[in-house]
């Protein structure tokens, strides 16, 4: 029987290892083609991908077991669920795997995207550029259709032409820069507060007019220590957490 293959990972020797590979191989689950076999590779192989332990390995699918992504038997090997729910807390660590496995595993329209004038907010994010290339997607849960988040991207131009719009609608932003543009992404920080949906937002997630939403603000950077991409996501105050985990 044909395994899952599961995307490729640089580990951050300053993260635990686990942590980096159960987000990492939990993006590649979340953002898996519906043709693609549900069964895992065996530990020992999945250990030799990511360069890790098989003790490493073990903890990392533990902790996907938990979340209800996976199953393993004994003696038939490890199993993809495919009736998983998607898109669950926000949950960061501080890895871009872990930027990727959030925003990964919805349904994506493309709104529009095209030029649009840098907001004044945002200005300070790209020096000396008046205008950016904006990307707007709605996403939505696979299996109810129901909206669960609007991002809006603001993508510097010379990086935006080299970004085929077919692949947001397979692929998150974070993903989308880092492995089909390549972006050698430094670090991506990270703002979530507590909004009322304004009338645009309540219209498209399809929630009353001033309900509980989240806002969150994530800023990439590339390798030189430019902002590559200002992503403004709106969460369904109903549907998403927010969980940061401290590591001593």
């Amino acid at each position: 029987m044909t395994t899952f293959a599961p995307d490729s990972l640089a580990l951050n020797r300053k993260l635990p290892l686990w942590y980096q590979v159960s987000q990492s191989l939990r993006a590649s689950i979340l953002g898996r083609s519906p043709e693609a076999p549900l069964r895992l590779p065996t530990e020992d192989a999945l250990a030799a991908h990511y360069g890790v332990s098989v003790l490493t390995m073990r903890q990392a699918l533990k902790e996907l077991e938990a979340e209800g992504l996976i199953s393993r038997h004994r003696r038939r090997g490890t199993f993809i669920e495919p009736s998983a729910r998607r898109g669950a807390p926000v949950r960061l660590l501080g890895s871009v795997d872990a930027i990727v496995a959030q925003q990964s595993g919805m349904t994506t329209e493309l709104l529009e995207h095209g030029p649009a004038t840098v907001p004044p907010e945002l200005s300070e994010h790209f020096p000396g550029l008046a205008e950016v290339t904006g990307f707007r997607r709605l996403r939505s849960d696979e299996e109810t259709g129901e909206p669960t988040n609007h991002a809006h991207n603001y993508v510097r131009p010379d990086v935006a032409a080299l970004i085929d719009p077919a692949d947001l609608l397979r692929s998150p932003m974070t993903k989308v820069l880092r492995d089909a543009v390549g972006v050698r992404i430094s670090r991506i920080t990270d703002t979530v507060e507590a909004r009322l949906a304004d009338p645009q937002t309540a219209r498209l997630l399809q929630v009353p007019l001033l309900s509980p939403i989240l806002h969150y603000t994530g800023i990439t950077y590339d390798q030189d220590g430019r902002a590559v991409d200002v992503a403004r996501i709106h969460y369904r105050g109903d549907r998403f957490s927010f969980t940061v985990t401290l590591e001593a």
